[in-house]
């Protein structure tokens, strides 16, 4: 499954009203460690057909970045149910991503 683009727009209907868990990775062009991470995100979202994975632009999205209190990118949060159940903060490994969204 693609990569999902999260706005301030559609969060709640991508993120909050998903049938499936939800990995959103918060991130920004000019962010090294967001273009590290970018690839894990884009294979763990073709490797998982039963997840949504999603980015959002932090700097294009700042009432989101605001909203889940946003202080250092890249932030990864996994939402199931409309409910964050998992967050990690800096490049974080495609396991570990993976155990936040099932646990």
């Amino acid at each position: 499954m693609a990569v999902v683009n999260i706005t301030n727009d559609n969060f709640e209907n991508e993120v909050l009203k998903s049938d499936k868990p939800v990995l959103v990775d918060f991130w920004a062009t000019w962010c090294g460690p967001c273009r590290m991470q970018g690839p894990i995100v884009e294979e763990l979202a073709e490797e998982n057909a039963d997840i949504k994975v999603g980015k959002c632009d932090t700097d294009q999205n700042g009432e989101l970045a605001e909203k889940f209190g946003i202080m250092s990118i890249p932030t990864l949060m996994a939402f199931k149910n409309g409910e964050l159940v998992g967050k990690a903060v800096g490049v974080t490994p495609k396991e570990k991503l993976l155990a936040m969204l099932q646990g």
